[in-house]
């Protein structure tokens, strides 16, 4: 009778370990919700400083940007508690031990990181009370805020591919759609912080190449590697280029009107980010010259890939460039006619025509030839990053 009664206690154990082996978390989820909620939130509070002002702390942008603290917090909380104190041996298995607590490493990150941006909250309320509405973009508190921003998403990403890492390979497939978007997240993240050197006014600048070249790499790569996936690259910057053109698109349906002075230009409806970089060649290119160099070593993976991105993504955004700053894009496709409501009229003319950042030829080239030294390091970076995530399985 204990035999019989064993067996089937072990065959229902055994049945409810295939069906978690064939379900997708659900922490897993709600990291992609907490992603989300803090990279829109803080593309729309970009858009409503441009639009709007700073009226009020309790703008929906930034209700969006915490809620996404809140729910990576109290779901990495939970994993972490009921990890420590439950009775699921495999979960514990499959975690790291921190203070004391168990649970998956990216539940620990993605913890720090929502607290860090709760922790910022009322520290930037009281430091646009007593400094003024609109001082600086990297004052401290915000500062404290991106940090926590840029820590949720990667703790869910590391929270999901490790997830991934474990999963059956029908499973897996599946994860690996949400892994790529949690790195179009980060992607968006990075583009967002390196935002002021990309306009299209400095497409012909060194300084342009060089901030794509340190911020986009190291992401990139690191999410092809840890993929396996064929075009992972390519897939995220493709995600990317579809979000942010939706909102190019939608955000000038939604009505807003400047509360802070001086306001030069009126403005009627949200204004949007610029049109979308040509991400995908430069991607199409790492996606590419990775596989074909995939059994060489690193640094000539990171060289001949690295070089590969920046020529690619020369040959694409140049012309884009030129484009543009031209008439024809002044339309809601491409949208170069939106202009901030502090910015008057007679500054209009230099969003058309391009900006001589570093000023002589000689320069120009020295700064392209950092740009090509970024590309390679941070491709290298990248690969270490993605081997290192291919094999997180806690």
């Amino acid at each position: 009778m204990g035999e019989g009664t064993s067996a089937v206690a072990s065959f229902h154990a055994h049945e409810q370990t295939l069906e978690k082996a064939h379900t997708t978390a659900w922490y897993v989820w709600c990291s992609a919700i907490a992603a989300t909620a803090t990279t829109g939130g803080l593309f729309w509070d970009i858009s409503w400083h441009l639009s709007i002002g700073r009226d009020t702390f309790w703008t929906p942008a930034h209700l969006a940007i915490h809620f996404g603290a809140v729910v990576a917090g109290i779901s990495s909380a939970y994993l972490i508690v009921s990890t420590t104190f439950g009775k699921d041996a495999t979960r514990r298995a499959s975690s790291v031990r921190m203070w004391g607590f168990y649970g998956p490493l990216g539940a620990f990150v993605s913890l720090w990181g929502g607290l860090t941006m709760l922790t910022s909250a009322p520290f930037d309320n009281w430091w646009h009370n007593a400094f003024g509405l609109d001082v600086q973009i990297l004052s401290p508190p915000h500062v404290v805020l991106i940090l926590g921003i840029f820590t949720v998403a990667l703790g869910g990403l590391i929270l999901i591919v490790a997830e991934m890492n474990r999963a059956s390979m029908e499973v897996r497939a599946k994860l690996n759609g949400v892994f790529l978007y949690a790195g179009c997240m980060l992607t968006l993240l990075l583009l967002m912080l390196i935002w002021e050197y990309t306009d299209q006014n400095l497409m012909h600048s060194a300084i342009f190449y060089r901030a794509v070249a340190l911020a986009v790499p190291p992401i990139l790569v690191g999410i092809a590697r840890a993929s396996g996936y064929r075009w992972a690259a390519t897939k995220v910057t493709l995600i990317y280029f579809v979000l942010w053109l939706l909102t190019l698109w939608l955000l000038p349906l939604v009505p807003a009107e400047p509360k802070l002075g001086p306001v030069y230009t009126p403005i009627t409806h949200l204004v949007p980010l610029r049109f979308p970089l040509l991400l995908f060649a430069g991607a199409a290119a790492l996606d590419y010259l990775l596989d074909k160099t995939a059994p060489r070593n690193s640094w000539l993976q990171a060289v001949v890939a690295g070089t590969g991105f920046l020529v690619a993504l020369v040959v694409v955004q140049w012309p884009m460039g030129s484009f543009l700053i031209s008439s024809h894009a002044e339309n809601w496709i491409f949208g170069t006619a939106y202009y901030p409501y502090m910015m008057p009229p007679s500054a209009y003319k230099y969003a058309h025509s391009f900006q001589a950042y570093e000023g002589t030829p000689a320069r120009f080239w020295i700064g392209m030839g950092y740009a090509l030294l970024a590309a390679i390091l941070t491709t290298r970076i990248g690969l270490a990053w993605g081997s290192w995530m291919h094999r997180i399985k806690r």
